[in-house]
């Protein structure tokens, strides 16, 4: 669709300070200082095995990857280098240096290719993502947003003396260093409650978070059961001993589905979580009543379920079925299992989600054409211990307790992620607007 608001507008407009610059800076159309080369639509009799070079779509602008297609011949002009500027001209319109391998500039894609020496480059980089995204803001769209080469020509940038420019960029990489140093530390933390998370689990399925010391000898690990040695105690058990119903779900045709509002919840993949939750806000889509009790009858699922998805990638999601509707329906990629007397629910969920678990799982899945697939029965065979019933009350009460404390944690370390990125925004607009407005 095209612009609904002229650049110029977008520049004035008091909803973005970021785009507001001090009186005594002159402006510049982007056109001017640099040139912008739209990307090739390469045809897939041009692709290659490997012995060529990859393309560089959309989704890789701001990252590493690479398409998995590869051109043989091209124009030298559609070579991207590491460290060029590139913007999506689709979604979002992100910009970014490539970080990337060497590779070509395919639809839908730009290079900026600054040719002044009177404008920094990493100036350019500071200025521009304020520009695109009051752009993204101010285009309306019925699907995808698609922005043109001529309006990024048309930007006016801000154009400050040369030696404002290096002053300004010389404080801007100073802050951003200490910031990002900052969120670096946040994101080691994420990363170390992950592993936390997965030694809590690991210890809990192996009888020692409640400093079980004795381990049963001469028990044989049966086939399908997770590399772990069998506390005293306990013994092992299938799934399909331990549950009343382990069942995938099915998929009706479309038009007997609907979004948003509807009889009976259908819960999709990208509902269910990695941590026994489930998001049932995400798109959510109903099924009527007569297919839930027709054609769908064998993949209802009720409250305290637990599912776990068996294609991906990724593997791995496990949630219990909330109480928020009686009853709910589940699509053809979702295994439930409905527990018997013998287990409690939330201890199977741990145990689906504890990594020798999740190990035992993933060698079990089958690969085809970059798709892991867990078959049904596979998911009856799987091999569990099996605590006795006033043990695994305590157990779940440790790692309930356990992990409160994690998600404290992790939900602190998210919010400080999200304010770094808020004060890397304010950061740019006080580079950029007139110091008589920041006590606006």
């Amino acid at each position: 669709m095209a612009l609904t608001v002229s650049v110029d507008e977008i520049v004035y407009s008091s909803r973005n300070r970021l785009l507001s610059v001090r009186p005594h800076w002159k402006r510049i159309r982007l056109g001017e200082i640099a040139s912008v080369l739209n990307g090739f639509a390469f045809k897939s009799a041009q692709f290659t095995k490997g012995d060529g070079i990859p393309l560089i779509r959309i989704r890789d602008v701001g990252s590493v990857s690479t398409d998995t297609n590869y051109v043989g011949e091209f124009e030298e002009r559609y070579i991207v280098e590491p460290g060029d500027l590139l913007i999506g001209m689709d979604g979002d319109f992100n910009c970014a240096r490539w970080r990337g391998p060497r590779g070509l500039l395919n639809q839908r894609v730009c290079k900026v290719v600054l040719d002044s020496d009177h404008y920094h480059p990493r100036f350019l980089d500071f200025a521009l993502p304020g520009y695109l995204k009051a752009i993204n803001d101010a285009t309306s769209s019925v699907t995808v947003k698609h922005l043109s080469s001529r309006t990024v020509e048309d930007i006016p940038l801000p154009f400050p003396p040369l030696h404002e420019q290096e002053e300004i960029v010389a404080e801007l990489e100073k802050q951003f260093s200490r910031l990002d140093e900052a969120v670096a530390n946040l994101k080691r933390v994420k990363a170390n409650l992950k592993r936390q998370t997965a030694a809590i689990l690991s210890a809990a399925i192996g009888g020692e978070l409640l400093a079980r010391a004795a381990f049963q000898a001469d028990t044989i690990r049966p086939e399908f059961a997770p590399a772990i040695d069998l506390p005293s105690g306990w013994s092992w058990a299938s799934a399909a001993e331990l549950c009343e119903v382990v069942a995938s779900g099915s998929t009706p045709k479309p038009e007997e589905m609907t979004s948003g509002a509807g009889e009976v919840p259908f819960i999709k993949v990208y509902n269910l979580g990695f941590d026994g939750s489930l998001d049932f806000s995400l798109k959510p889509t109903f099924i009527r009543r007569a297919i839930h009790d027709g054609q769908l009858a064998r993949s209802r699922c009720l409250p305290g379920d637990v599912l776990i998805n068996i294609v991906g990638p990724p593997l791995g999601k496990v949630s219990l079925v909330p109480d928020s509707f009686p009853e709910w329906n589940i699509n053809q990629a979702i295994v439930t299992f409905r527990v018997g007397p013998r287990i409690l629910n939330r201890l199977l969920a741990y145990w689906l989600m504890a990594p020798p678990v999740q190990r035992r799982i993933e060698r079990t899945s089958k690969a085809t054409a970059g798709q892991f697939n867990v078959q049904v029965s596979t998911c009856r065979k799987l091999v569990l211990p099996l605590p006795p019933l006033g043990e695994q009350a305590r157990i779940v009460a440790e790692v309930d307790r356990r992990l409160s404390i994690v998600r404290e944690v992790e939900a602190e370390v998210d919010a400080n992620l999200m304010r770094a990125q808020a004060l890397r925004q304010a950061v740019l607009a006080r580079a950029f607007a007139d110091p008589g407005e920041s006590g606006q």
